[in-house]
């Protein structure tokens, strides 16, 4: 308590010093805050934003310890050093330290270009607005490096968190008031201003490029493609996993996206804590079920024949798109973004369903990036205030008949 108190007073006898903001977002991340309001009715609770963020945050981490296990992992399986994991997700061929070891030295360089570009920028414009630096980079700084290829260069990811948080929030107001989902931003920036490293069979393996170069030199490398599911899939190729190891997660792709069973864990944590939208997150499963139904009947008719380059994510059954790429993670930790998601209760359902309707369908009709869940997400975002709206007025329009209706 007196630690709390002295830090207190350090902060008004220094208020109106410029570096204030840096000193009061340690001190508010490591104490509640000490600014109460004094006139008028308010909701009283214990959370505030930092601790709804770190909730948020403590989903994630299964997800991210996941991630460093599957990069060291899928590392020495494309190597051929290791064969595949047989036992799923108890395996004693997955849960090693020298898998552990591999990703931890991937992930974390990852983890920490995040948080420190980011927040330096977030501290930036809070001194320069003369305002406290805001919680919302908490979990944006968590989910970049669990929505990236394992190996993405750290400028680049530097350069694009600079973007996302610039121009995908700040420019909009700061937190609260962005219209697009940072993290999802900063990922939309890296696939158009680097296509080359967000794609391909490459990036999603550490040490891929150094595989190739060990086989074009003559090398005996034994190993497997590093190619995720659904970049084999666009282009009509069979795929090597079964539908278990792509629930458990035992397969290439973004650092914390493979798991469905722990992302699927981590959603009814958020549930649970009423820190996630169920209804965003079970609108969303429906919007891709009904989409992949559609695409699955139009195959069974023959009205796609076999050898279109759409056969193959058309052709994969409707519940399999739950599993692969990244739509599991994009719906349970993106979608249900509290500030840019529906915020109407009707809203929330049509909002999800669309996410999931129109993540099928670019994930089939864009073989060159078959993943559709980003682009998805954003462009809801821009709808949802639209969505809202609507329901609104919709529900304005109810009232005013059931008033017409009582004064007839």
């Amino acid at each position: 308590m007196g630690l709390k108190q002295n830090l207190h007073s350090f902060k008004e006898k220094n208020k109106d010093k410029k570096w204030l903001p840096a000193f009061s977002a340690i001190h508010t991340f490591l104490f509640l805050p000490n600014e109460t309001t004094h006139n008028g009715t308010h909701i009283k609770a214990a959370d505030d934003l930092k601790r709804t963020m770190n909730t948020v945050i403590m989903a994630m981490v299964p997800c991210l310890i996941f991630g460093m296990f599957n990069a060291g992992y899928q590392h020495y399986l494309a190597f051929g050093e290791i064969q595949q994991a047989t036992g799923g997700f108890l395996s004693a061929q997955f849960w090693t330290l020298d898998n552990f070891a591999v990703g931890f030295w991937k992930v974390i360089p990852l983890v920490i270009v995040s948080y420190v570009v980011g927040l330096a920028i977030e501290i930036l414009f809070a001194i320069k607005n003369n305002h406290e630096v805001e919680e919302g980079y908490l979990v944006t700084g968590m989910l970049v490096p669990l929505i990236v290829p394992i190996d993405t260069p750290l400028w680049m990811l530097a350069v694009a968190v600079v973007f996302g948080v610039v121009i995908g929030k700040e420019v909009f107001g700061g937190t609260g008031m962005n219209i697009l989902n940072p993290a999802l931003t900063i990922r939309a920036f890296l696939f158009f201003a680097y296509p080359t490293w967000m794609s391909g069979d490459k990036v999603w393996v550490a040490g891929a490029v150094e595989r190739d170069q060990m086989i074009a030199a003559g090398q005996n490398v034994d190993a497997i493609s590093g190619e995720t599911i659904l970049g084999s899939l666009a282009q009509g190729k069979s795929v090597g996993y079964d539908v278990m190891d792509m629930f458990y997660g035992l397969i290439p792709g973004s650092v914390g996206e493979t798991s469905t069973l722990l992302i699927l864990l981590g959603a009814l944590f958020l549930i649970f804590t009423k820190i996630g939208s169920w209804r965003i997150m079970l609108s969303s499963v429906v919007g891709a079920l009904v989409m992949g139904l559609i695409f699955n009947g139009l195959v069974s008719a023959d009205v796609i024949s076999e050898g279109s380059k759409f056969y193959g994510l058309m052709s994969t059954e409707f519940w399999h798109h739950l599993l692969i790429g990244g739509f599991a993670f994009g719906t349970v930790f993106m979608a249900t973004d509290p500030v840019t998601a529906s915020q109407t209760n009707k809203g929330k359902w049509i909002y999800g369903f669309l996410i999931g309707f129109l993540s099928i369908m670019i994930r089939v009709f864009n073989p060159a990036y078959p993943e559709g869940v980003m682009l998805a997400i954003l462009l809801m975002n821009v709808f949802a205030p639209t969505i809202d709206h609507y329901v609104v007025q919709g529900n304005v329009k109810k009232r005013m008949k059931r008033v017409k209706a009582k004064v007839a």
